[in-house]
Order: C-alpha cells, then sequence, then structure tokens
C-alpha cells in the first residue's frame, strides 16, 4: 500500500478548496479584469551580473513548524523591499502555511516590488483569485499538475499578465518545465515528498538550464556563502524564506543581495558530477 505524502495530504485540501471557489468563479473572474497592471517579476529577476532575491513572508511549514507566527506582513515586507529584495512572496495556504490573500495584499500595498503568490495552483479559478488579490506572479509546481493542466495554467498565467514560477526538483520535472515553454523554472533543494534538502544537487541541476530560461534556486539557502554559490551555479535569483523569517529579515537580505552571478552553460551536468556546494540544508 502507497503511503500518502505530505504534499498528497496538502494537495487533497488544496482540491476541496477548489471546489468551493468554483462557486463564485464568475465573479472571482471580474474581479481579476478589473485588477491593476501587473508589476513586472520576470524582469525584476534579470538583474545583470547579480543573483536577484526573492524574499518570502512564511509565518509556519509543514517541515519547519512555527517560523514566526506573529509576524505582521506589511512590515516584514517593507523591510524586505528596503534592504534591497527583488521581489517577495507570500506563502497564501492557511491550513498548513498560516498565510491568506489578505497577507498578499497587504505586501502588495507596502511596497513597489513585485509579488508572487506561492501556493498550490491547480486550476485556472485560482489563477484568477491571484489576479483579483493583486498578485504579480504565481507559483506552479510540476509534481502537482499533469502535463496539460501545466500546459493550460501556463498559458492562462501570460494572458492574465502573470509571470509563472515553474518549480521543478528533478531532471524530469526540469523537461517538463521546459517542454511546456516556461520562463522562469524554480529549482526545489526540498524534495516535496520527503521534505529532504540536497543544495548541491540543486545547483548542479541550475548549471545545466538553457541560458534564456530564468533560474531560481529555491529552498536551503541560509546564508550569504550560500547565495554565492547560487551565482556560481548560474542562478538569476534565489527565493529564500525560513532562514530571513527566523532571523533579522533586514540583516538577512541585505547578506543575500549583491552575489556575482556567472553565465550557465546550459548543459545538464549528471547527478553525481561535482557540486558548487554540497551539502544538506534547513528547513
Amino acid at each position: 500500500m502507497t503511503r500518502n505524502t505530505i504534499l498528497d495530504e496538502i494537495l487533497a485540501a488544496k482540491r476541496e478548496e477548489v471546489a468551493r471557489l468554483q462557486l463564485f468563479r464568475s465573479a472571482i473572474r471580474a474581479q481579476a479584469e478589473e485588477a491593476p497592471p501587473p508589476r513586472g517579476f520576470e524582469s525584476a529577476l534579470r538583474k545583470p551580473g547579480e543573483v536577484a532575491v526573492i524574499a518570502e513572508f512564511k509565518r509556519r511549514s509543514p517541515s519547519a513548524g512555527d517560523i514566526n507566527p506573529w509576524a505582521q506582513v506589511a512590515g516584514v515586507a517593507s523591510v524586505y523591499a528596503a534592504a534591497g529584495a527583488a521581489a517577495i512572496s507570500i506563502l497564501t495556504d492557511e491550513p498548513y502555511f498560516g498565510g491568506s490573500l489578505d497577507d498578499l495584499r497587504s505586501a502588495k500595498g507596502a511596497t513597489g516590488v513585485p509579488v508572487l503568490r506561492k501556493d498550490f495552483t491547480l486550476d485556472p479559478v485560482q489563477l484568477y483569485e491571484a489576479r483579483a488579490a493583486g498578485a504579480d506572479a504565481v507559483l506552479l509546481i510540476v509534481r502537482a499538475l499533469g502535463d496539460p493542466q501545466l500546459r493550460e495554467l501556463l498559458e492562462l498565467s501570460g494572458e492574465l499578465g502573470l509571470a509563472a514560477l515553474v518549480e521543478a526538483h528533478d531532471e524530469q520535472e526540469i523537461d517538463r518545465a521546459l517542454e511546456a515553454d516556461a520562463r522562469i523554472v524554480g529549482v526545489n533543494a526540498r524534495d516535496l515528498a520527503t521534505f529532504e534538502v540536497d543544495l548541491g544537487r540543486s545547483m548542479r541541476l541550475i548549471e545545466g538550464l538553457p541560458a534564456e530560461v530564468v533560474a531560481v534556486a529555491e529552498s536551503g539557502i541560509r546564508s550569504s556563502e550560500d547565495a554565492a554559490a547560487a551565482g556560481r551555479a548560474g542562478a538569476d535569483a534565489a527565493l529564500v524564506g525560513g532562514w530571513l523569517m527566523a532571523g533579522d529579515p533586514a540583516a538577512g537580505v541585505e547578506a543575500l543581495v549583491g552575489h556575482p552571478r556567472r553565465p550557465r552553460s546550459g548543459a545538464m551536468q549528471a547527478a553525481g558530477g561535482e557540486a558548487a556546494i554540497d551539502r544538506d540544508g534547513g528547513p
């Protein structure tokens, strides 16, 4: 008998949430069509010669438990932006991460940088919901979607003016993201089935991404040294949440910005090849 993972549990709960949203689909779509133009998420991550920082607001997670449950999103987002974050990621899942769309609205109102809705997107109604709430970008997780779903959501994101950060964890998922014409590919060092982190492996995968794709290092980055390693691997951006939320957000972002980024070779290396960095990251 196959044992359900935490991801399976989250996705089951998300399908129930989506079913409830369908009751309001027309109203949500109308709100999305009236929303102001989005800010340029992809262009914000294309900082010539250096790694851009996507600073994440996250109160808790299944892997880490409570991180900073009483944090106020507007204040933290303002600090992130002032410290040099190129964009801000907001967890909007409530049951598992303690977030909400109100958090996204607060962050958008408190800053002038693009805001990413980080959630488990399974259906077009969630894209309309994100756009209506002011999101400039959304997360699409390859592991959670079939190929037709992924392509449909990518196409609709483009029609709505939303950038899509397409998250992959291994070579096969990266191939699927690229075949769906993803423009921004996030390589998650955390395996969503086990929540184990292998930062070295993700760096090797980033090195092989095509040069024209925006490459984002996700999870496991906990220091200036890790951000520098991401730059050596050719990452255009690093998405960092737990480490920032557990410490000093301003000092954390300042330690992550400004690291040089080298051009990527675009040739995928085998998992056993030499790593830019090889150690387990934290939650």
